[in-house]
């Protein structure tokens, strides 16, 4: 026991000597309330605090049958920025291969997932690029009459502000 009385004036000694150095005196954030302080108590603040911390998204943190069902929903956007046929058709494979997974074993909360239909997805996938050729085709505004430009203005020094000019 006078151990731990001995380790906590050590302590105490140590906190009240940084106190009259001054060592508390600037310290991020003083007289400033404690952040969330307003807000209802939350059991799991600790966790919601380093999930923002570390930049971590809720997805990450759903079910698989959800993820999986989000990763469903997303798949058009994806397909339509994909460089080739190929690579669509490898991403809605691995895609299928998961659902088909998830299918024979299941997990909880239940969500209804069908494969994707992988030419659904190509033709989806082609449209996007004529699309893209279509925008890349278009000719460019012309460029406005030289009357109507604004004039370039080159390099001025200000010379009122140079120690040689009077």
């Amino acid at each position: 026991m006078s151990d731990r009385i001995r380790v906590e004036s050590l302590i105490d000694a140590r906190i009240r000597a940084a106190r009259e150095n001054g060592e508390f005196d600037d310290l991020p954030g003083a007289g400033k309330p404690l952040p969330g302080h307003a807000e209802p108590y939350d059991e799991q603040w600790w966790l919601k605090e380093y999930a923002r911390r570390e930049g971590f998204s809720g997805a990450g943190l759903l079910p698989p049958s959800v993820q999986l069902a989000r990763q469903v929903e997303r798949l058009p956007d994806e397909v339509r920025r994909l460089p080739s046929e190929q690579r669509v058709r490898e991403t809605v494979a691995d895609l299928n291969r998961e659902i088909l997974d998830y299918q024979i074993h299941p997990s909880q909360p239940f969500v209804p997932i069908r494969r994707v239909d992988v030419e659904a997805m190509v033709t989806l996938w082609r449209e996007a690029l004529e699309a893209r050729w279509a925008a890349a085709r278009q000719p460019a505004p012309p460029n406005p009459p030289a009357a109507a430009r604004p004039r370039r203005r080159w390099f001025r020094r200000d010379r009122s502000e140079t120690p040689d000019h009077p």
